[in-house]
């Protein structure tokens, strides 16, 4: 046998082994949510579920300015076309999310990564059931994602309207990106003559217009601002007022949410009785006080090892379990087990695939790293969930790749230098994550009594 069919068939082998194993990830969590009766929806997905089913009941599409309106919207049309199961928003979610992982394998290509690297971070980020779940849920992650990775994609290609209306959208699911979306606006300008780009710069900012205007007017006409939604200065006083490393262990999102609303009649006199609230605090703490304990909590939340999924399995309240899942011992501890070692191996392999990264950086390259920043900076300060992680997620699967390619083929290649050095730098790193990952419950003596 020749190299070339020996090469081929070990591809046929990988590819076999990647849709037993994606097959066997999703059995897992469809026999999961619906084994033992549907999972109660929980949070902000019985929110969507309302504001869905009062929209196809004739309601308003945009009753309030804490949730954006895609995700209900969303809902609504599927429920229009295939009736109220949702069975159908899982079904439509899950191809969305099939379709991130092509795009994350898209991004990385394009970023310089190998082929192989490329399959590499598609295949964990597919596979990871704490990623994987997400598209089963009524949170607007999974579309959000795939709008985002989809605006990068059509950047990537000088695609200016149609990027500019994914970001639209995108905006119109969460409100993460209403600071940074001017950055990416960057990726249409060329390195020589940028003025030539300024056609494209326009094209982008009227995608995102066309798109937001419906609900950029109506936040006009109700409250006197061009708005979609903004819940940061709520988001900024429950997260310094958290007190744990891990979500849902008594947590105060959803108590203090009414308080919040009934302040005032309007957002802006809300936000500004919050923000007052949140001078005060800092004030009487400490700026110093305030930073230390944020840094010392907050990344614990983000990067924490009880993703959504676990946080949902059969477990202990205290240790912040919602147990809407009716799985038997035996599921959980599988569907536990898998979820957390997917996410040590993703932190720990992107770790050392960051610190050995050794291809200069281009400019989508840079875009990202100031993405990876801004969200980063945000969440050191605003009310911080593990499912935030979502969005980066993907270039961390993409380091990740690279790193366990280079280590399995025990050498460097174009993108990845496994010098000693690097690998020190990747090994602290990896710690670091690691230590984030699992030790919050550890540090809190969650159930301790």
């Amino acid at each position: 046998m020749n190299a070339d069919a020996a090469t081929a068939r070990r591809r046929r082998a990988l590819a076999a082994a990647f849709l037993v194993a994606f097959a066997l990830s999703q059995a897992l969590l469809w026999y999961a949510y619906y084994g033992s009766g549907a999972k109660a929806l929980i949070g902000d997905e019985q929110t969507y579920q309302r504001t869905a089913l009062s929209i196809l009941a004739g309601g308003a599409w945009m009753p309030g300015t804490i949730w954006p309106p895609l995700q209900p919207l969303l809902l609504a049309a599927l429920y229009a076309a295939f009736g109220i199961h949702l069975l159908a928003a899982q079904i439509a979610q899950t191809l969305m999310f099939v379709a991130c992982g092509a795009l994350v394998r898209d991004l990385w290509r394009r970023l310089g990564g190998s082929v192989a690297a490329a399959n590499a971070a598609a295949a964990l980020f597919l596979l990871d059931p704490g990623i994987a779940a997400y598209a089963h849920w009524l949170w607007p992650e999974v579309p959000h994602l795939f709008l985002l990775l989809a605006a990068f994609a059509l950047l990537s290609r000088a695609r200016a309207f149609a990027a500019g209306a994914c970001v639209g959208l995108a905006l119109l699911a969460k409100s993460l990106l209403s600071l940074f979306w001017p950055v990416l606006a960057l990726l249409l300008v060329p390195r020589v003559r940028p003025l030539a780009g300024a056609g494209r710069v326009a094209a982008f900012a009227l995608g995102i217009g066309l798109v937001t205007a419906p609900a950029l007017v109506h936040g006009w006409r109700e409250y006197g601002t061009p708005m979609i939604a903004d819940s940061s200065i709520y988001n900024l006083w429950v997260g310094l007022g958290d007190r744990w490393r891990s979500d849902y262990v008594d947590d105060m999102g959803g108590r203090t949410l009414p308080e919040f609303l009934a302040s005032a009649a309007t957002p802006q006199q809300r936000n500004a009785i919050y923000l007052d609230k949140v001078r005060a605090s800092v004030a009487e703490r400490g700026i110093l006080d305030v930073a230390i304990a944020q840094l010392g909590r907050q990344y614990f939340r983000l990067f924490s090892a009880k993703t959504p999924l676990v946080s949902q399995l059969p477990g202990p309240a205290c240790a912040g379990h919602l147990s809407v899942y009716a799985t038997s011992p035996a599921l959980t501890r599988t569907l536990t087990w898998a979820n957390d070692a997917f996410h040590a191996l993703i932190l720990a392999a992107a770790a050392f695939g960051i610190a050995a990264w050794r291809r200069r950086p281009d400019r989508l390259m840079l875009v990202l790293a100031l993405f990876a920043g801004y969200q980063l900076a945000l969440f050191a300060l605003i009310h911080v969930k593990a499912r935030f992680l979502l969005p980066l997620l993907p270039l961390l699967c993409g380091f990740a790749g690279s790193f366990l390619v280079a280590l399995r083929r025990r050498r460097e290649d174009g993108a990845i230098a496994l010098t000693p050095p690097r690998l020190a730098v990747g090994a602290a790193f990896a710690a670091l994550l690691l230590f984030l990952a699992f030790a919050g419950p550890v540090l809190d003596r969650l159930c301790a009594g």
